[in-house]
């Protein structure tokens, strides 16, 4: 439940703040500038409506699948939430500089076209990207795996979406403590281990259906210091790929997936400030 929070709070930041960047620039605008704010909302809604038929094909795919080929799907979508999280985090450090920068140009580019076509398909393809990962996240984290949503993981995902406007608002005012490059530092890490989580759920699976050796197993057991079957250590397993009796194969794949995580670290700019000016 915490990491369905998590996730949806996270996605539904980074969206508030493209639409917060669109709807700032075309709010101080004048009157002809305005016209693009009826334009701007109907891009929200196509965005939302495009994830969420997303979310009704994969619980529709699920549904018709059965057995092995069930399970491989659910691998297969652990390793792509897995694989986008990190394109993602990474995606943030190079653009995060110059994100507004580059929204206010395309709008620009719109307005000076009088084409509000534009500014609707800026803002549906903004939400339907961070919809659609949240969607394909949350099913990696088995979010509707059964065909049907838990009635606690639909609480979690609406109580991650209104923390996220709280959260947006908070940002706004800004401040020394809590800001957008704070946000997004603390985020980052979080959302990186969070992906380890998710690797390492596919490779267990993985391995039990000997896909992959396991090798050594276990390689160690630190059960007595944390157990990964508790209910805390169950938690951080999930959001760290923690495992009390991992096996070689688990240690190998998690000592190369950070080994790559430093390597992009390093080649990529740090995170910047990224955020709108209160409309």
């Amino acid at each position: 439940m915490g990491q369905v929070l998590f996730v949806v709070w996270r996605e539904s930041v980074e969206a508030l703040l493209v639409v917060g960047i669109l709807h700032a620039w075309l709010k101080r605008g004048d009157q002809a500038m305005r016209k693009g704010l009826p334009y701007l909302w109907g891009g929200v809604a196509l965005g939302m409506v495009s994830a969420m038929l997303l979310g009704a094909a994969l619980l529709g795919v699920i549904a018709a699948l059965s057995g092995d080929a069930q399970e491989y799907f659910q691998i297969a979508m652990a390793l792509t939430a897995c694989a986008l999280i990190v394109q993602m985090v990474f995606w943030m450090k190079r653009h995060g500089r110059t994100l507004k920068q580059e929204m206010e140009q395309s709008l620009k580019k719109s307005v000076r076209a009088a084409n509000w076509w534009g500014v609707t398909a800026l803002a549906a393809l903004a939400v339907a990207r961070e919809g659609s990962e949240t969607v394909i996240f949350l099913y990696g984290l088995g979010f509707g795996q059964a065909g049907k949503i838990p009635l606690l993981h639909l609480v979690a995902a609406l109580a991650g979406f209104a923390l996220a406007f709280a959260t947006f608002y908070a940002l706004q005012l800004g401040g020394k403590w809590f800001s957008w490059r704070r946000f997004f530092r603390v985020t980052e890490i979080m959302l990186l281990f969070l992906a380890a989580g998710l690797l390492q759920t596919g490779v267990d699976q993985l391995i039990g259906l000997e896909i992959l050796p396991s090798g050594i197993d276990p390689l160690w057991n630190s059960t007595a210091l944390l157990d990964d079957s508790s209910a805390s250590g169950t938690l951080i397993a999930i959001l760290t790929g923690y495992r009390a009796q991992p096996s070689l194969m688990n240690v190998c794949i998690t000592a190369a997936y950070w080994t790559l995580i430093i390597y992009l670290t390093r080649r990529s700019n740090p995170p910047i400030t990224v955020g709108t000016q209160p409309a």
